[in-house]
């Protein structure tokens, strides 16, 4: 069966109408909105997929939204985007509203311009141009790792991590050293921890109340934008600044926010400054908790399968030789047994479990009619709605990443290689997240660091217990701590 129609489609040769799909019953008027815990709305929508099946029917108040978990539908959602499918205009509007107004919002043909110009910045030349800077910021980490491991405290891992991301992306992106770990009140950090809450709940609420009604909630919001915003701006006008000095920089730029700014296209255009800003404020957001909140997850499962963290430790420890951290942007690509951790653990806690989007054409979708605009919910976690247990979907096995790269491997294994496609943690298709290359180089950096110079002594919550995965925009580990203690002379590698 063609799973998802082209652009000519016939929505009258569909069995099914978007009505006769089966769902959790709704409230009038109000529809399951009363019903959603938005802290816990991926585990909620992934409950109701194993309750009605892979695919189940939604009110958003009186609007209807088909919910997807099947990974082939899903992975063909991706693939069609920009052209067949584009994000929710609701998430727009609110992404817009506070100034996120670049790449991750655009659609059509601006967004292919802007892909371009913002593509060539982060070209992986660029990226190892930048590694010195990186080197520095992660060297900051293990003095503060030094400091946890000699004393045996707990460490607030989403809080320590949060703050190394923002000084790499502040450091790479946008040359400017502000040094959160080492200056725990900058106010860049303050500010953007308030973004991600304000994002979900109003791009869940069923009125946009605070567009004419403003809660204290919503005006001390508003402050913390402002100030944002002002940060942006100065660390643009700073970039130009540089270049107007040193013409130079438009061809050999020093950081993300300089080969942006240098980049045209085709047709000699440029970015606009509202264009610049938004792409820095995705940046700010995207580099500070997507990479923080996985590198938790990843360093969390790392201690629960130590197995896998002792691989991890014994490629660290090969590769790097007698150094404490690597070296050379050629080290640290090198380092496959991290990127395999890392991407299994995108895989199996992905930070953005739930994707919202609408088709830019009638479309019929396993035998279903959706008009255009219909509203249809993603979910992106392989193995927590399809708990079959001759599956290993939803087990830590960071070797099937490297048995899946071989081409043999390709052949034997069509089920892995199903499991593995439908994972996608950067996006998929042309929209794949053009930062995803600095992203897992910093992941690189920090599981190195850890493996080659601590032990794990406990990762974990306060309890012991599992940590509860909470929603706010994208999910992440609730009240993750890690104790470490100082690897012992004869167990590293000299």
């Amino acid at each position: 069966m063609n799973r998802i129609s082209s652009p000519a489609c016939d929505l009258t040769t569909a069995t099914r109408r978007l009505a006769d799909i089966a769902g959790p019953r709704g409230w009038p008027l109000l529809g399951n909105l009363p019903q959603f815990d938005l802290q816990h709305l991926h585990a909620q929508f992934e409950a109701w997929a194993r309750k009605y099946g892979p695919i189940y029917r939604l009110r958003f108040g009186t609007r209807d939204a088909l919910v997807v978990s099947r990974p082939d539908l899903v992975a063909a959602i991706f693939r069609d985007r920009p052209d067949g499918w584009r994000r929710l205009e609701t998430m727009r509007t609110v992404l817009r509203e506070i100034g996120i107004d670049g790449l991750f919002t655009a659609e059509g043909e601006d967004w292919k311009r802007q892909r371009r110009l913002v593509m060539a910045a982060f070209d992986p030349a660029h990226l190892k141009r930048y590694f010195p800077s990186l080197r520095r910021v992660t060297e900051r980490l293990k003095q503060r790792l030094d400091a946890a491991a000699s004393t045996g405290e707990w460490i607030d891992l989403q809080h320590l991590l949060m703050r190394y991301t923002v000084d790499v992306t502040s450091g790479l992106a946008f040359g400017i050293d502000i040094n959160t770990q080492q200056n725990p009140d900058n106010v860049v950090q303050g500010h953007l921890d308030k973004v991600f809450p304000m994002l979900m709940r109003r791009t869940n609420a069923l009125v946009p109340i605070w567009r004419y009604l403003k809660l204290p909630s919503d005006r001390a919001f508003d402050r913390h934008l402002a100030e944002i915003h002002k940060a942006i701006r100065q660390f643009v006008r700073q970039a130009r600044e540089r270049i107007a000095v040193d013409p130079s920089l438009k061809e050999h730029p020093t950081n993300l926010l300089e080969a942006m700014l240098a980049a045209h296209d085709d047709a000699g255009g440029f970015l606009d400054e509202d264009e610049v800003v938004g792409n820095v404020f995705t940046m700010l957001l995207a580099g500070e908790d997507t990479t923080a909140n996985t590198l938790c997850w990843t360093l969390y499962l790392l201690h629960t399968h130590r197995d896998a963290w002792q691989e991890v430790v014994s490629e660290v420890d090969q590769v790097l030789g007698p150094e404490r951290l690597p070296c050379s942007f050629e080290a640290a690509r090198e380092l496959d047994t991290i990127e395999h951790s890392a991407s299994e653990s995108m895989r199996l806690r992905p930070v953005a479990p739930v994707h919202y989007s609408e088709n830019n054409y009638p479309t019929v979708l396993d035998d279903i009619a959706l008009p255009t605009g219909t509203f249809v919910i993603s979910l992106t976690r392989p193995g927590a709605v399809d708990r079959d247990e001759a599956s290993d979907a939803g087990d830590f096995r960071p070797s099937r990443w490297r048995q899946i790269a071989a081409s043999v491997e390709r052949e034997r294994q069509p089920a892995q290689r199903a499991v593995l496609k439908a994972s996608v943690p950067f996006g998929g298709g042309p929209r794949t997240c053009p930062g995803r290359y600095l992203a897992m180089l910093e992941m690189k950096m920090v599981l190195a660091v850890v493996a080659r110079n601590y032990d794990l002594v406990e990762v974990g919550t306060e309890h012991g217990t599992p940590p509860v995965e909470r929603a706010a925009f994208t999910m992440y580990p609730e009240g993750l701590r890690m104790r470490i203690r100082s690897r012992s002379e004869g167990a590293v590698a000299d």
